[in-house]
């Protein structure tokens, strides 16, 4: 991976480059994309079971598109007990973790004669998505636990799980264990643009949800993008993204693999190291030479660090940490002497892992914190998924006549000033009596 030194114009164009990379897509996919949102609205579950027999398994039915509670049963029983174990660990942690952001109702009355607060409501359905790739090859069993368990902390009722199925028609059974686990009403087997239009439109089959989250490809992603007012959904998701604030007592094997983990996601990925030690930058890129040749999806790792990834020298850490918040990434990790000393000056980044014992995959897996983050720039107004993605917030107002009486003039005012006559008028027919 080329090294940059900042400032320079090099180093400017390459941060450029990951900063507006986004959600890249063209006027053709979206064609698409819209096509099959229109189709499953209309067609319903004849539509999702025509793109799920094309493109993951010709073995699904309209009789087996929804998982059997014996299927269920099975995958528990199925899989190995130490995959068991760790993951009633995950989400114990998950579970843990997420309690902490459970919001109450209020009300407050100081205010003499009137009474005003919040309540604190779940929606009714969610929709999970879980990617799977074609023909369900990589089942994302953190993704099942991350979706489904704050939603069940909210208080939701149903809890709709989509995920494409393998290519005899079943799911892995470690998604349907994980599924088992954590309270999931049902599950359905089939993935892409056409499970989320039928979650956001209901199909005879597929329950309409009131939110939807998971991540997924850039179809997934059109899809939640297009539909997002239709129904709610959690963020546009881009590419995966760490990057990595190090000074001189940083090992650079560590650096390199934690890099690596996320290059290996998709060629669009980004992968970037900040560092005042020009010694480390060169000990990395030497390292990651090495780490490469290893890997199983080399091919995908080296597109992504050609086209977004870069290790950037700077003249201190002040700076990196100005250009790291200005990335404003998805995964920061800071591989420095004193990481809790440079926390508070970090702004922006969806989850930061702080020390060289913390890489990312920590808080993929098993840590507690939610691993669906805001990306490409967006933690700069994004928060990761949480409790509050699945509640509504509704407010509640009461007056005495005594407290709209002293409170009326000031609304008419207001609302004449507005130039809505109405509006005054609701206030003035009161005043009357």
């Amino acid at each position: 991976m080329k090294i940059f030194n900042y400032p320079s114009a090099n180093a400017e164009k390459r941060l450029s480059d990951i900063v507006h990379r986004g959600l890249g897509y063209t006027k053709k996919q979206l064609q698409y994309v819209t096509g099959i949102l229109e189709d499953v609205q209309k067609n319903g579950d004849q539509a999702v079971l025509a793109y799920t027999n094309r493109f993951d398994s010709p073995k699904v039915t309209l009789e087996n598109l929804k998982v059997s509670k014996a299927e269920l049963d099975s995958a528990e029983k199925s899989v190995n007990r130490k995959f068991l174990a760790a993951m009633n660990r995950s989400a114990t942690q998950i579970k843990g973790f997420h309690t902490q952001q459970a919001r109450n109702s209020w009300i407050n009355t100081d205010r003499p004669g009137t009474l005003l607060g919040q309540v604190i409501r779940p929606v009714e359905t969610v929709g999970v998505y879980v990617p799977g790739a074609t023909g369900g090859k990589t089942p994302l069993v953190s993704s099942v636990l991350m979706g489904a368990i704050p939603a069940v902390i909210a208080g939701v009722k149903n809890i709709i799980l989509v995920t494409p199925p393998r290519q005899d028609g079943t799911i892995d059974p470690h998604l349907l264990a994980a599924a088992k686990k954590v309270g999931v009403t049902s599950v359905f087997k089939t993935g892409s643009a056409w499970a989320i239009a039928a979650l956001a439109y209901g199909t005879d089959l597929i329950p309409k949800a009131d939110v939807i989250v998971g991540p997924g490809n850039l179809y997934v992603t059109l899809a939640k993008k297009i539909l997002s007012g239709t129904v709610g959904i959690d963020m546009i998701a881009g590419p995966s993204e760490i990057l990595i604030l190090a000074d001189s007592s940083a090992n650079p094997e560590f650096i390199a693999a934690d890099l690596l983990s996320q290059a290996e996601h998709a060629p669009d990925a980004s992968s970037v190291l900040l560092t005042d030690d020009p010694l480390l930058a060169a000990a990395t890129a030497k390292a990651l030479e090495r780490q490469l040749e290893a890997l199983d999806r080399k091919d995908v790792a080296e597109q992504s660090l050609n086209k977004f990834g870069a290790i950037i020298v700077t003249p201190d850490i002040e700076v990196a940490v100005e250009l790291a918040n200005r990335i404003a990434p998805e995964h920061l990790e800071l591989h420095v002497k004193e990481p809790f000393e440079l926390l508070g000056s970090i702004r922006n980044a969806g989850a930061v892992f702080l020390g060289e014992y913390t890489p990312e995959p920590v808080g993929d897996y098993i840590a507690g914190p939610n691993h669906v983050l805001p990306t490409a720039g967006t933690a700069r107004f994004a928060s990761a998924l949480s409790v509050d993605n699945f509640i509504k917030k509704i407010s509640i107002l009461h007056y005495s006549k005594a407290a709209f009486e002293k409170e009326a003039r000031d609304i008419m005012l207001l609302a004449g000033a507005e130039g809505l006559g109405a509006h005054a008028n609701s206030i003035r027919v009161r005043l009357k009596k």
